[in-house]
């Protein structure tokens, strides 16, 4: 249990951090592994398919942040 919660808090805080840019998914998931102890080799696993769900998760986290830049600008014009 403390392993999948600790899993669960780095992957939260490394997609909080991860930039925007294709490929950062494979740097933020050896964290991950190394954070409760697994082998890094086992990127080798995912790597043949993780440039197929990369383009994904990049759409989404660039969706992500541009539509919390857009909420903040709408409420800082109200409130000016």
């Amino acid at each position: 249990m403390t392993q999948m919660l600790t899993i669960v808090l780095t992957a939260t805080l490394a997609s909080i951090g991860t930039a925007g840019v294709p490929g950062a998914g494979m740097v933020m998931l050896a964290m991950v592994l190394q954070s409760v102890g697994l082998p890094v080799e086992g990127i080798a696993l995912v790597a043949g398919v993780d440039r197929i769900f990369d383009m994904g998760r990049t759409v989404l986290n660039i969706t992500g942040d541009a539509s919390c830049a857009v909420c903040i600008s709408k409420i800082h014009e109200r409130k000016s």
